[in-house]
């Protein structure tokens, strides 16, 4: 269906009734499409560029009224008569997207917003002849939100797969983590496929939500065909005589051995569970877990909850264990900073429903708005300025306006615990670890009488609960590990053997390095999704990320078959010079600058997780493969097919 061909089905009220909860710089942009009054751009009305930290102020009343009875005359026209074609050019749509951020962009975001709005045409990629195409079969490592990506792609394509999925149903990361609160900090209007919007109940959406989004899309694409679950992949080994992968599984058989021509690694960044190196924790005799691998058989109520870690997972679950719990402790190492998000736990209105659903262009502005404002738009008051001299608290004006309007809003929310305020007010550069979303929730949490936040290092655990480097004994009925994940052990606990016979392992050590985050020297036809350097800091969406490396992969894998090669290998000197210019623009960033500690690096301090430039200039560094940076091999024996790579049957 074609932005112009949607139905409006509603009555001049409702259509008015929705009209007074539209997002306004969206709704002026879809006026001009469905107008061609390229004079509503009135630059007096931009939005401002930075929306974190709290809503933007309103419109002037008689500029809202003004746009919002024209949108009303423009959709109830629309509806009784059809909507008009007026066609953009991309000098206009250039001006639409300045309009929606509120700042002069450069040209680079044209192509990126013709392909990511839907607003013209995208030429899509044909299948690739089957003749080139038959004897060639991909595994896939992992079905969460990448590997499921893949295989669409594959199909796309026209090239078979298998996905190896170790756990029981798709969905990886929202399969896994199951604990109470658990829900995405990225709007799900980004976070979600480009292909595939979806009427989402939430800005926010929960564990529950998003893992049935995943699931309906393997099933949606006929992905669970392809799937082996409960299938663990444990090593990999190159043949340089059949330029194939030799790959052992482990499965509902046992262990078996597989062959394939080429290998997406989709395992992601953040799937092996890190316990904290504390001395004793085996030692403790009550109830104890890492919050991915959650115990629901153990209640909360009325028990004495020890917590440790303020991160990610723990900020959402800690105020569900505190409704229940009888005494919590949450042991602190670093405060987060957190960026208040009004919004965050509200569900989506009936009216912003019908907008997103049936006024035509008005989800793909509202989802550039979200890609704006939750990410790239941020992404400035993350660089370092060189003029600044204060690099412990912030790295820039901008950052220390950031540190500003972040430490008013932990003020606000523990307003009347000076004790807490202090704790919990960060001493790094904002978005020098990763930044949380909240609305308050969890500030009022920390607030109530039977919760202490306790900053001591934990010395060691034992039979009954923990102690402090003070020497101070905390007891517990149960003890949750909100610790994080073995972020720097990228492909863990795989053992992937290259062309030489050499470990990745011991390639790597914890130090893991990629070309454009997707290949490596001596690694032939393999390739990662959410490998080294592609993370993200500032929100946005690592959906997006993905998709822009399974671009490139399919560049790839389209260029060897076309030309009928058997193998390609990433050449090490731009492999080298990508890396060195990651380093580098990482010192630029909060992340790279600050010492402060952060799963974003390894143990040698290196920022090993993060992409350091703009969103849009990763999607153009994954647009096309330079064939002169790989080494092509010639097939030295007839490509194998699909022996032993049939989907068990589910």
């Amino acid at each position: 269906m074609t932005e112009l061909s949607r139905a409006i089905n509603a009555s001049d009220e409702e259509i008015e009734r929705a009209l007074q909860h539209a997002h306004l710089p969206s709704l002026i942009n879809v006026l001009v499409h469905l107008t061609g009054d390229a004079t509503l751009l009135d630059k007096s009305i931009k939005p401002l560029p930075m929306t974190i930290g709290g809503t933007p102020p309103p419109y002037p009343e008689e500029i809202e009224n003004r746009i919002r009875k024209l949108a009303l005359e423009t959709l109830i026209h629309g509806r009784d008569h059809g909507f008009e074609d007026h066609p953009v050019e991309e000098s206009l749509l250039l001006e639409m997207i300045n309009f929606i951020t509120g700042v002069e962009l450069t040209e680079e975001y044209i192509p990126y917003a013709l392909d990511e709005l839907n607003i013209a045409p995208v030429a899509k990629e044909q299948p690739l002849d089957s003749s080139k195409a038959n004897d060639f079969h991909v595994a896939i490592v992992g079905g969460g939100m990448s590997g499921l990506l893949a295989g669409i792609r594959m199909q796309e394509l026209g090239v078979q797969y298998t996905i190896f999925e170790k756990n029981a149903d798709v969905g990886g990361t929202w399969y896994e983590n199951r604990y109470p609160g658990c829900r995405v900090d990225s709007p799900n209007h980004v976070y979600s496929y480009s292909f595939k919007p979806k009427d989402w109940p939430q800005h926010f959406s929960d564990q529950n939500t998003l893992l049935g989004y995943f699931q309906e899309t393997a099933d949606e694409y006929g992905l669970r065909d392809h799937i082996r679950f409960e299938t663990e992949v444990s090593s990999l080994r190159y043949d340089t005589d059949t330029s194939t992968w030799n790959i052992e599984v482990n499965g509902p058989n046992g262990a078996e051995s597989v062959v394939a021509n080429a290998v997406i690694a989709a395992t992601g960044q953040l799937n092996r569970p890190k316990m904290p190196d504390i001395a004793g924790v085996e030692d403790f005799q009550g109830d104890w877990f890492h919050s991915a691998e959650w115990d629901h058989s153990v209640s909360m109520a009325g028990k004495r909850v020890g917590i440790i870690g303020t991160g990610a997972s723990a900020f959402q679950f800690t105020p569900e264990v505190v409704k229940e719990a009888s005494d919590v402790t949450v042991f602190m190492r670093t405060p987060p900073w957190v960026a208040t998000n009004p919004i965050y736990h509200e569900y989506i209105t009936e009216e912003v429903h019908w907008l997103l659903n049936q006024v035509p262009y008005y989800q793909s502005w509202f989802r550039f708005n979200m890609f704006w404002t939750s990410g790239e738009g941020l992404l400035s008051f993350a660089r370092c300025d060189d003029s600044w001299n204060d690099n412990i608290q912030s790295v820039s004006p901008a950052n220390q306006k950031l540190r500003e309007i972040l430490t008013k809003g932990i003020e606000t929310h523990l307003e009347g615990r000076p004790d807490l305020i202090e704790k919990l007010t960060p001493w790094y550069p904002p978005a020098a670890k990763r930044m949380l979303i909240d609305n308050g929730h969890y500030y009022r949490s920390l607030k109530q009488d039977h919760v202490r936040v306790v900053g001591d290092p934990i010395d060691k655990i034992n039979q009954t609960g923990l102690q402090t480097s003070s020497g101070e004994q905390f007891d517990f009925d149960v003890i949750v590990y909100g610790t994080g994940f073995s972020a720097s052990k990228i492909l863990f606990p795989m053992r992937i053997y290259g062309r030489d016979g050499k470990e990745l392992r011991e390639t790597w050590d914890e130090d893991p390095r990629a070309y454009l985050g997707v290949t490596m020297p001596n690694y032939p036809n393999f390739f990662c999704l959410y490998g080294p350097n592609t993370n993200i800091v500032v929100n946005g969406s690592i959906i997006f990320f993905s998709e822009c490396e399974m671009h490139y992969v399919s560049k790839c894998l389209r260029h060897l078959l076309e030309n009928g090669y058997a193998a390609m290998d990433c050449r090490e000197e731009p492999f080298k010079d990508y890396n060195e210019e990651i380093d580098a623009s990482s010192l630029k960033m909060a992340w790279g600058a600050s010492k402060v500690n952060a799963w974003y690096k390894n143990a040698n301090g290196r920022v090993t997780q993060n992409w350091p430039g703009s969103l849009v200039e990763f999607w153009h560094q994954m647009r096309e493969l330079n064939p002169d940076d790989y080494e092509f091999f010639e097939a030295n024996e007839k490509m194998v097919g699909t022996a032993g790579l049939e989907p068990a049957t589910t």
